[in-house]
């Protein structure tokens, strides 16, 4: 790829990740890891890193991209944040285990896991039938710290914000689906930062990793991809939000469940 269309591509993922961010409160990973892995082939980087690299790249430009959705979330009472200062410290927590996790596997491991996941929750948000709930069930301390550490360790593992998990769970609570994708939103952001700070440090354990990294590159989070990609993808998350906040929550259950499908099946047979 030339150097003006791996720029382009950066822009325009982070412009479609920007939008589903807002939409649908996932941050935007489900589709900036695979494009990066795409970019990262065709700058010839290395097999054994290129994979945790676009992990990492995409939960450091999801900081910036939850930052904008949650503001627009915020602005229209979209956010739980009862329920969000209790799951905080469980994400922080879950997104450093799933760092050192990320360390153990392959990059091959890595996209079948993705894969997987994608496609069963994909199935689960089509497929499962809405019934009423008048009531909302007891959301106890014990319950949201144990859910945001289960989160933040397999959003971590998988560069993603976490709203794969984080908006089926928060719908379980009885949330309308708007407030469940702004929460997870919010959610999101520690998931993010944390892990990718993690990602910026835990090579400096391993110098043939190190040595393997090319260049601008901070531990496993390279730069000109964050910047690239976070100049669309805030300006495009605010789009996103006021979509969401438009939409029957039908509609955003069932583009939700699309998105993740097709990213499954891209990972598990392409």
């Amino acid at each position: 790829m030339s150097f003006a269309f791996i720029t382009f591509t950066y822009f325009f993922t982070g412009a479609v990740a920007g939008v589903l961010a807002g939409l649908l409160g996932v941050g935007g990973g489900i589709i900036i890891v695979p494009a990066l892995v795409m970019v990262f082939t065709s700058q010839g980087f290395s097999l054994e890193v290129m994979m945790h690299m676009a992990i990492a790249t995409s939960l450091a430009t999801i900081v910036f991209t939850s930052l904008s959705s949650i503001q627009s979330h915020h602005a229209r009472g979209g956010v739980d944040w009862s329920l969000f200062r209790m799951m905080s410290v469980g994400v922080c927590i879950g997104a450093i285990l799933g760092v050192l996790s990320v360390m153990q596997l392959s990059g091959e491991h890595l996209r079948l896991i993705i894969g997987v996941f994608a496609t069963f929750i994909a199935v689960k948000m089509l497929f499962s039938k809405d019934k009423e709930k008048k009531t909302r069930r007891q959301a106890t301390p014990k319950l949201l710290w144990s859910a945001g550490l289960g989160i933040g360790w397999f959003s971590s593992l998988l560069g993603i914000g976490g709203g794969t998990l984080s908006v089926p769970f928060l719908s379980a609570l009885n949330l309308s689906m708007q407030r469940a994708i702004g929460t997870a939103a919010a959610c999101g952001f520690p998931i993010a930062l944390t892990g990718a700070i993690a990602n910026m440090l835990v090579t400096q354990f391993d110098a043939t990793v190190a040595e393997s990294l090319p260049a601008f590159s901070v531990g496993y989070v390279y730069l000109p991809a964050v910047f690239g990609l976070s100049l669309t993808s805030v300006i495009f998350a605010k789009l996103g939000a006021r979509i969401a906040h438009r939409l029957p929550a039908v509609a955003l259950k069932k583009a939700f469940g699309l998105s993740l499908l097709l990213v499954g099946i891209k990972f598990l047979f392409f």
